[in-house]
């Protein structure tokens, strides 16, 4: 069954390329180099409208639907892999779940800004000794009153730099392993919320990834989101909503170096003709055209089981699992198309091979996404 948009998700599929080619295209490499998130590029996404595309309009979103979401990550990952992925974490993992376990209250001081775009929020799941397995965990929460005292370290947490809301997760019982999880939310300005290490990376470098530390900071009760002991489905639904767009964000990198390469190849002349009639090359294009298409396909029909509010997780870790290796291969591929060119920081080749590989590690690994799909099956 052939998968088309419809006019609504076309409208902003245009209209998200408009700003990408506009703004997001002439400025990647720059930011890149700079290896800082430019608060000016929020502002600019704000202005687009697409800081809150798939939250309801009366909680300050778009109200658009998730496959739109997913096809604007897409279009800004194709011009820079960092601001998708600053958008990604911001939508999929510090917004949504609001909508899926925040109460009115929550949803209204915290939900309404995240989606206006008027603050940045972050996901602070990993720990330095817990990254797949987060029942290994060592930040707790003690209830205290009617407060709870959160204390603990956060480690590669995307946006943390920047952001002022963070869905903070620790443990209110140890002794019940992953049952013993809680969600909390938790703003910038609370005492004790120290931001740590700012990590300098391989890829996606304009991205703000750091550590976060909390030094028995006094959350108010209310500010958990769900229940008590809640904190682990909240974690596991979230990131199956979140796989989706590091998906998306695959195959935008992967895209643009497909775009690259036939550029190139066409243009590229050796031994009197363009590389394009070799064989070789022909084979290479061939190949990461299918890969895409198929990863893509992947992604949208994850992205539509979500609009249709139907289990997902099988799909979404499969759509991570192929978009992931597919843009990790795109731009291995790209790269030898374009030969010594490619390896050369003048072009963007490279910046697409270093951002490819960070689709395979975080919001869980390849391996990982292999586990999660081989228990649904089994």
């Amino acid at each position: 069954m052939e998968f088309s948009v419809s006019k609504p998700q076309a409208a902003v599929m245009r209209r998200t390329r408009r700003f990408v080619e506009d703004y997001v295209l002439p400025n990647a490499d720059r930011w890149d180099k700079c290896k800082k998130f430019p608060m000016q590029a929020w502002g600019a996404l704000r202005r687009a409208g697409l800081t809150g595309l798939p939250i309801p309009r009366k909680y300050g979103g778009a109200g658009q639907d998730v496959v739109s979401y997913v096809l604007a990550v897409e279009e800004i990952s194709r011009a820079s892999a960092a601001l998708g992925v600053t958008l990604a974490v911001h939508v999929s993992l510090a917004s949504q779940p609001f909508l899926w376990f925040g109460s009115e209250r929550q949803k209204r001081r915290y939900l309404k800004p995240l989606a206006q775009g008027k603050q940045l929020g972050s996901f602070c799941l990993t720990e330095p000794g817990a990254g797949s397995d987060v029942a290994s965990m060592e930040s707790k929460a003690v209830l205290k009153g009617d407060e709870y005292v959160v204390s603990g370290r956060k480690y590669f947490i995307v946006n943390a730099p920047l952001a002022s809301t963070y869905l903070v997760f620790a443990m209110t019982d140890k002794s019940l392993a992953h049952r013993g999880i809680s969600c909390f939310i938790v703003e910038r300005g609370m005492p004790g919320v120290k931001i740590g290490k700012v990590f300098d990376k391989m890829g996606i470098r304009s991205s703000m990834v750091s550590e976060v530390k909390f030094d028995n900071v006094r959350v108010p009760a209310e500010n958990m989101l769900g229940r008590r002991g809640d904190g682990f489905r909240i974690a596991m639904e979230t990131l199956d909503c979140g796989r989706i767009s590091i998906a998306a964000q695959a195959v935008g990198i992967a895209q643009a170096s497909l775009d690259a390469a036939i550029q190139h190849a066409r243009s590229r002349v050796q031994f009197g003709r363009p590389i394009s009639d070799l064989q070789a090359i022909r084979w290479m294009i061939a190949d990461m055209a299918t890969e895409i298409e198929a990863a893509r396909l992947l992604t949208y029909r994850a992205a539509r089981l979500t609009d249709e509010g139907r289990k997902h997780t099988k799909e979404a870790s499969m759509a991570k699992l192929f978009a992931a290796s597919t843009a990790v291969e795109a731009t291995r591929r790209a790269l030898q198309i374009y030969g010594g060119y490619g390896y050369m920081a003048d072009l963007p080749i490279e910046r697409y091979y270093r951002d490819a590989k960070i689709t395979e590690i975080y919001e869980g690994t390849s391996e990982i996404q292999r586990l999660v799909i081989s228990n649904e099956l089994l």
